[in-house]
């Protein structure tokens, strides 16, 4: 078959590289000519595991290629998905300028019957006025042309991705579901038919397509995530419950994880959700509602219990020094949102660092990832780059950043922060003290190894 995925973002970016292992001939579009020239020489400008390998094999075998000729895109494409970023504005609606410009451009290079599919994160209605963009082209192209030939037809499909950074590849490869939203007529049952064969490979052991009206399946995506944020927020304000009834989050979460209407997943307590996708569908669903004349209650608490998690624990932090981090030196583990990813999107690193800097700490930081302020604050001001760079440091290990600091607080839980020596972070810390704002170490072993110890929910060792 022949795609389209028009952005080389990392949504399709992930998209690209694995339809085209499964023998697909794929364009990549993007109006970036430093990135497209960067990815054809296989130069993959984000970090996601096994993404870099995959494009290099299939550039190599031919069956992708990058162009920045939406015109090249379009012609090619059976299916063309556009898949390009939709930040959020001012008052959290979701920006879909790029998705509407990318319409336009499809309507006025459309030659014959094309499935155009919303890959992004797009609020409900989009579907309509892609659809009504590539149709205004489409008028506008007849009334230009000579003669009466008839407009080739289009269908416009939503297919939410569900991918998790860090795993993004394997859940492409192997989705617990692929949620197809299309019209019921003609057109739509056509595209039905074309995206059914796009994504047969990936329904070999079972059936995974689930296909419902377009804007279901648009709100679907929000519904989800939104629905994981609220796990997460749950767990934390349990969690601050625990530390004050002196209970032990890690003993509830395997209490209530066990029971499978609940499960296991995105019930840790933490520092809270950050990234790309969180933050921005959250707020994105309560504009929405708002704009529904709703109210999603809920989903407004999870937002502030998120917002509220990370201040708490710089407050606690500050607490243990008795108000005051002037003159201390913190080594901080982790700045991306989450491990194996080298994003920093709404990290709660970032409102840590902000905010010990603030104070008047010093920095010491450490990520497998981030190695200067420009990649962990990314749009900043120089002026503010520059007041952070006289209280923040880079380091290349992380033992280096405990040297001679007054605490470690650990922001990410990246493997490579699991199993310390402890005997010599005692010795490289000018106090034994540690603040896991991911819960990585059981806090009686800590109180064993000599460690002042507060994690999130967990009794103080």
């Amino acid at each position: 078959m022949k795609i389209t995925i028009v952005g080389a973002g990392y949504v399709g970016l992930v998209s690209a590289a694995c339809f085209a292992e499964l023998g697909n001939q794929v364009i990549c579009v993007d109006r970036d000519d430093d990135r497209v020239a960067q990815l054809r020489a296989a130069q993959v400008p984000i970090f996601e595991p096994g993404l870099a390998e995959l494009i290099a094999k299939n550039l190599r075998e031919g069956r992708l290629s990058f162009t920045n000729s939406m015109r090249e895109g379009v012609r090619h494409a059976d299916i063309l998905f556009i898949a390009v970023g939709t930040p959020p504005k001012g008052d959290s609606s979701a920006d879909t300028s790029q998705v509407l410009a990318a319409a336009q451009e499809i309507g006025a290079h459309l030659s014959r019957f094309l499935v155009v599919v919303d890959k992004s994160t797009v609020p409900v209605g989009t579907a309509d006025k892609v659809r009504e963009t590539i149709q205004a082209a489409l008028r506008q192209r007849k009334q230009g042309a000579s003669g009466g030939k008839r407009l080739p037809d289009f269908a416009v499909v939503s297919n939410p991705e569900f991918l998790k950074e860090g795993a993004a590849v394997e859940d492409f490869m192997r989705p617990d579901r692929i949620v197809i939203g299309v019209d019921g007529d003609a057109a739509g049952r056509k595209a039905e038919t074309l995206m059914r064969q796009a994504y047969a490979p990936f329904n070999r052991n079972r059936e995974r397509v689930i296909v419902m009206d377009v804007r279901s399946a648009e709100l679907t995506k929000y519904a989800a995530n939104a629905l994981l944020a609220t796990k997460i927020s749950f767990m934390n304000d349990m969690a601050n419950l625990a530390d004050a009834l002196g209970a032990d989050i890690e003993q509830v979460r395997k209490g209530i994880g066990s029971d499978r209407r609940i499960g296991y997943d995105f019930i840790y307590a933490g520092l809270g959700y950050g990234g790309s996708c969180f933050p921005k569908d959250v707020a994105a669903i309560c504009h929405t509602a708002r704009e529904a004349g709703e109210r999603m209650r809920v989903v407004e608490a999870v937002r502030a219990v998120n917002d509220a998690q990370k201040e708490r624990f710089v407050a606690r932090i500050e607490a243990h020094f008795d108000g005051s981090l002037a003159g201390r030196t913190i080594a901080l583990w982790g700045l991306t949102f989450k491990p194996a990813t080298d994003d920093v999107r709404e990290a709660p690193s970032r409102h840590i660092v902000r905010r010990l800097v603030a104070l008047g700490a010093q920095v010491k930081a450490h990520d497998p990832q981030v190695h200067s302020l420009e990649q962990l604050m990314p749009g900043e001001s120089a002026a503010q780059l520059n007041r952070l760079r006289s209280h923040v440091t880079f380091v290349d290990d992380p033992m280096s950043a405990c040297e001679g600091a007054d605490a470690l607080v650990i922001a990410t839980e990246w493997k490579a922060y699991r199993s310390p020596d402890f005997g010599a972070l005692r010795k490289l810390l000018a106090a034994p003290v540690i603040f896991d704002g991911r819960n990585l170490f059981d806090p009686a072993d800590m109180r064993r190894l000599g460690f002042h110890y507060q994690g999130v929910g967990r009794r103080t060792a």
